[in-house]
């Protein structure tokens, strides 16, 4: 038997990497900015999803692995999104309700 290549990161995008505290200050980014930065980046995700999904269905490319793996990323970070979201939601209830 012969064994075939592994390449698991064939097809898949890079996770994308948020600020640490050695590049830049957490002051340096505004909130709004980096909420946005995270919303665009989980949008792109779930448009390299629907691609991987295509490329599968048409034929130009075999590896339901990478689809899944793909899936699941942008899947993880839908969920991150909709907890901020959650947590903002929640925040903002609590404050609504604080008697001056």
């Amino acid at each position: 038997m012969s064994a075939l290549p592994i390449n698991p990161a064939a097809g898949v995008p890079p996770t994308p990497a948020l600020p640490t505290s050695e590049s830049s200050d957490a002051g340096d980014v505004p909130f709004a900015d980096l909420v946005s930065s995270l919303m665009q980046e989980t949008s792109n995700q779930q448009a390299a999803v629907g691609e991987s999904v295509r490329q599968l269905v048409t034929g130009e490319s075999d590896s339901i692995h990478d689809v899944v793996l793909t899936a699941s990323k942008a899947d993880l970070a839908f969920r991150l999104v909709m907890e901020i979201r959650n947590r903002l939601m929640s925040s903002f209830e609590d404050i609504m309700r604080m008697q001056i």
